[in-house]
This record gives C-alpha cells, sequence and structure tokens, in this order.
C-alpha cells in the first residue's frame, strides 16, 4: 500500500468525473467521508471525557485539578491539534503528499489513543501529544483531497461536497460521547479512551482501503524538498528540540516547572505563528500579484473564524464545567451522563446540514455571498453566549438548570457553524494559491488555534471568573460586533477575492 501512496504512484482512474457516484459527487467523497467518522469518533470521544477526567477526584480515578486548570489545558491542547495541521500541510506539499501524510496521521492518532489507556499519568500526558501530531498530519490534508476530487474550483457541487464530508464529521462526533463518554463515565475512564484508539483503527483501514477512489493527484509531492533542504532542516529542527530540552530541563530540576510553563508558551505561540504564515506567503516572490491579494482577502476571513472558534470550542470546557456543575442531567425522568451534551450539536448538524446544503443549491445565484455567511456565522455565535448569559444567572446559588438551556445553546451554535465552518473550508480550497494548497487549509485551522489560545489565556488570567455572567456577555458582544464589521466591510473582501465567488 505505501507504494501507492508515492508521488510517481500511477494513475488510479479519475474519481472526478464519470463512473460511479456518491450521492452524486465523486466516489472519494464515500472514503474521506468514511475516514473523517472515525477519526472525529476517536477525537470527539477523547474529548468528551478530557475536562471531566482531568477534574474527577483521584478517588474516582481522575487527577484532581481544578476547573480552571483543566480548561486551560483543554483549550491549549484543542489549539495544538489544529496548530499542527500546518505543518502538517507542510509534510503533504515538501515531503509525503496528501495521501501518504494522512495514513501516517491515522496510524500515530491510533497509537496516542491506546496511550490514554494505559492507565498511567504520564502516559496519558504523552498520548496527548501523539494524538496532537498525528491530528494535525491527517486534518489539513483530508480536507484538500475532498477540494481535489473538483478541479473546477467554481464547480457548484463544491460546497455541497463539504457539507456532506461534514456531516461525516458530526456522524463520528455524535456517537462518540454516548458510546465513549458513557463507558468513561460509567464503567472506567482508560477503557473509553481504548474505545477511541478502536474507532481510529477502523477509520484507517477504510481509508487504506479506499484510496483508488481519490484524485491521483493527491498522491502527488506539489514542490518536493531537494537534499540540501532537507540537511538544513534537519539541522534546524535539532537545534530546537535541543533547545527546549535543556529549557525544560533547568525549569525542572531546579524546582520550578508548574503546567503553566507549558500553557502560557504554546497559547502565545498559537497566536504568533498565523501571523508568521501569512507574512512568509504574502512574501512569497513565486506568487502571482493575483494570488497575494487572494491571501489578503483570506485574512479577514481567518480572524472572523477565530472569534467564531474562542467561543465554540468551549463546548469541551466552559460548557462541560457548566452542564457538571449547574445543569440537572435528567430530563422527563431520564438520567444520562454529562458527557452526553456534547452530543448535541453534531445531532443538530445532521439534521440541519441537508438543509444547509439544499438551501445554497436551491438559491443559486441569488445565494448568500461567503461574506454574509461569515457574518451571520459570527453573530450567530455571539447569540448563543448571551443566551449562556441568560443561563449562568438562572443557576445562581445551588440551581440546577433545566438542560434545555443548553440544547438551545447548541442550537443557535449549530445554525452559526453551519452558515461558517463548511463555508469556511471550501473558501480556502478556493482562494489558496496552488504553491500552498495543503498548508492554506493548514492555516484554515490555524483560527481554530488562534481562538482556543485567547480562550486559554483568558482562562489562566481570569480563573474561575471566566464561568460568569460578565465573560459570557462580553464574548458575546465582540462576535456580534465582529460580525457587525464583516457586512460593513464587506465589498472591501469581496474586491480582494477576485474571481472567486
Amino acid at each position: 500500500m505505501a507504494s501507492s501512496l508515492t508521488k510517481d504512484a500511477a494513475p488510479q482512474g479519475n474519481p472526478a468525473d464519470g463512473g460511479k457516484t456518491f450521492l452524486g459527487h465523486p466516489r472519494g467523497l464515500a472514503t474521506l467521508f468514511m475516514t473523517e467518522t472515525w477519526e472525529r469518533f476517536s477525537y470527539y470521544g477523547m474529548r468528551a471525557l478530557l475536562v471531566l477526567y482531568l477534574t474527577a477526584s483521584v478517588t474516582d480515578g481522575g487527577l484532581g485539578m481544578k476547573a480552571a486548570t483543566a480548561g486551560a489545558i483543554y483549550s491549549v491542547y484543542t489549539a495544538t491539534v489544529y496548530l499542527l495541521a500546518m505543518p502538517g500541510g507542510w509534510f503533504a506539499d515538501r515531503l509525503w503528499g496528501p495521501r501518504r501524510t494522512v495514513a501516517i496521521g491515522g496510524t500515530i492518532i491510533m497509537i496516542g489513543h491506546f496511550l490514554l489507556a494505559v492507565p498511567v499519568r504520564a502516559s496519558f500526558f504523552v498520548g496527548l501529544v501523539f494524538i496532537a501530531v498525528g491530528s494535525g498530519l491527517l486534518k489539513s490534508n483530508i480536507s484538500t483531497m475532498v477540494g481535489q476530487l473538483y478541479p473546477d474550483r467554481n464547480d457548484p457541487r463544491r460546497d455541497g461536497g463539504f457539507t456532506i464530508f461534514y456531516i461525516g464529521i458530526n456522524l463520528g462526533a455524535f456517537l462518540a460521547p454516548l458510546a465513549i463518554g458513557t463507558v468513561g463515565q460509567k464503567v472506567d475512564w482508560h477503557l473509553g479512551f481504548a474505545m477511541a484508539g478502536v474507532g481510529m483503527g477502523l477509520g484507517l483501514a477504510q481509508f487504506l482501503i479506499g484510496t483508488r477512489h481519490l484524485a491521483p493527484v493527491s498522491s502527488v509531492v506539489p514542490t518536493p524538498l531537494d537534499d540540501a533542504e532537507r540537511a538544513g532542516l534537519m539541522k534546524k529542527a535539532l537545534i530546537w528540540l535541543a533547545a527546549a530540552v535543556v529549557f525544560y530541563g533547568v525549569v525542572t530540576f531546579t524546582g520550578h516547572f508548574t503546567i503553566n510553563w507549558v500553557l502560557w508558551p504554546l497559547s502565545l505561540l498559537g497566536l504568533a505563528l498565523p501571523a508568521y504564515y501569512f507574512t512568509r506567503i504574502r512574501r512569497d516572490q513565486e506568487l502571482t500579484q493575483d494570488e497575494k491579494t487572494k491571501v489578503g482577502g483570506y485574512i479577514w476571513f481567518f480572524v472572523v473564524a477565530a472569534v467564531f472558534w474562542m467561543i465554540y470550542d468551549q463546548s469541551g470546557s466552559t460548557l462541560t464545567v457548566f452542564a457538571s456543575d449547574h445543569t440537572a442531567s435528567t430530563l422527563w425522568g431520564f438520567d444520562f451522563p454529562e458527557s452526553w451534551f456534547q452530543s448535541l450539536n453534531p445531532l443538530f448538524v445532521m439534521a440541519l446540514a441537508p438543509v444547509f446544503a439544499a438551501l445554497w443549491m436551491t438559491l443559486g445565484r441569488r445565494n448568500p455571498s461567503t461574506t454574509v455567511k461569515f457574518a451571520l456565522g459570527v453573530a450567530g455565535i455571539g447569540v448563543s453566549f448571551v443566551v449562556m448569559m441568560l443561563a449562568q444567572a438562572a443557576a445562581s446559588g445551588d440551581v440546577k438548570v433545566t438542560p434545555l438551556w443548553l440544547a438551545v445553546v447548541y442550537l443557535i451554535q449549530t445554525t452559526a457553524e453551519l452558515c461558517l465552518s463548511p463555508v469556511g473550508l471550501s473558501v480556502t480550497t478556493k482562494l489558496a494559491p496552488v504553491k500552498y494548497a495543503s498548508q492554506m487549509m493548514g492555516l484554515w485551522f490555524l483560527a481554530v488555534t488562534a481562538g482556543d489560545c485567547v480562550a486559554a489565556i483568558l482562562q489562566l488570567v481570569i480563573g474561575d471568573g471566566f464561568l460568569s455572567e460578565t465573560s459570557f456577555a462580553i464574548q458575546g458582544f465582540v462576535a456580534l460586533a465582529a460580525g457587525a464589521a464583516f457586512v460593513l466591510y464587506r465589498k472591501r473582501v469581496i474586491a480582494l477575492m477576485g474571481d472567486v465567488h
């Protein structure tokens, strides 16, 4: 199988034109759909347990951390998963090609989940590193391969294809808390983490079997490194690794090491790297002026997306803590684990995504512009936290509010997500210069990193005050303001997008 992933692999049919289809789309979409379903099953299953495991008492098998510290770890971990999507795109562009990079990434993710299953504290955190690295290799490249199924960037099926792909993401995300969350909370934490490893193993097997249906270009390395570049990069990597080992060795042996020595550098790095990459791409002399202009337009989408993800990704931290501490886990006489709340968003996505996909297709030329969709998305996420402000007010004292509060919040967030996230994947592939096809998809995921890093910094600074009416209100109104600003400046952004619409 490895030979089929090389740059010189023989063509494997034409998945984009002719032959069998998948819901009217290239057949390769089915392979990527199922791979992403199982990968997200493993990721969201682990994520559903992460904060609950970190905050559970030692006598209950957890690590006994404070909620604010656990929330910051969650935010930084999630940020790191998407932070590594950028170098993951680089590996595809310069070393392995998207197809081989996804296969390697899936293998590393599977190993990471099984490391979480080992009941040893050190093994747990090493497992998190493995999952972050593997996810970085897989995430940007599997989305790039979806785009490669549609050679025409203005193919009317393109947005619909990404929406179908997004359903696969949410199918795995829906099932994971119900299965892995229940086993982890009710039976054994580490058995739940092991289930996540099995899920990734199934996804990896399915991907390797179905690679023949993917676009041949997915096995090509767009700009391979020469021997001199390889040697130079290896030297730099070893220097940085040695510096990190020495630095953290000194901090540890002098007795000053705390978790903040990890959280703060990663949070700041997550904000600095997007600025560095955008600057580097725009200064590349090999790009045409048109490509540079489109990248300039893409920066606007990036900033709005970062504000969106800052709030949206708190479902596994802030909202999980709210569910555990302030929300009744009984509805109409039925008891359920707190981790089940995290199945609400993907459930709503699967119910509403076909509606949105059909809506965009039906509207045709009357379709709202990408800028308007983005503005609706970030404004919607702001409204959800205004509702959370009201829910927090209702949960004053020892009162536990009805689960319907969180159900409404997740419904609003899902509607906002469907306006922004699938369209963001699509517009990234449209605006990306050919030279940076995979790396630009990595930049899209860096918007998640930037948003999560802002949330992590706020949690580190504010502490438990992050879960308050004031915090929810401020974040909500910041998102509403971002949506309004994007609408006001949409003509400028559209002009920068050139022939992309």
